[in-house]
């Protein structure tokens, strides 16, 4: 079956950062957009942001937005967030997804999970 598997994540002080990766498997990649979503205890899974197809539009949560970067080797089949200054409110699991709906920022429209990479930025 369709496998993502996110990997990456880690400890790091505020203002530093670190470099998610999503490697998808059994699917054309290329029809999927692509999403990651992150989920801090507590609260609900919220956007992050996403890119299309061909890597032309992408989009950002309002509270990531100059500070994370969201690209896709579609030769690779991987899908990447490039998080800097990072702050603890971004602590969380971070998921990348999947959806053939196209560019969503709603977590229902996607179709594959991968399992979360755990992002834990100390104050």
């Amino acid at each position: 079956q369709v496998q993502l598997v996110e990997s990456g994540g880690g400890l790091v002080q505020a203002g530093g950062s670190l470099r998610l990766s999503c490697a998808a498997s059994r699917l054309t990649f290329n029809n999927y957009a692509m999403g990651w979503f992150r989920q801090a205890p507590g609260k609900e899974r919220e956007f992050v942001a996403n890119i299309n197809w061909s890597s032309g539009n992408t989009n950002y949560a309002d509270s990531v937005k100059g500070r994370f970067t969201i690209s896709r080797d579609n030769a690779k089949n991987m899908v990447y967030l490039q998080m800097n200054s990072l702050k603890p409110e971004d602590t969380g699991v971070y998921y990348c997804a999947a959806s053939i709906r196209g560019r969503t920022t709603y977590a229902r429209t996607y179709d594959y999970w991968g399992q979360g990479t755990q992002v834990t930025v100390s104050s």
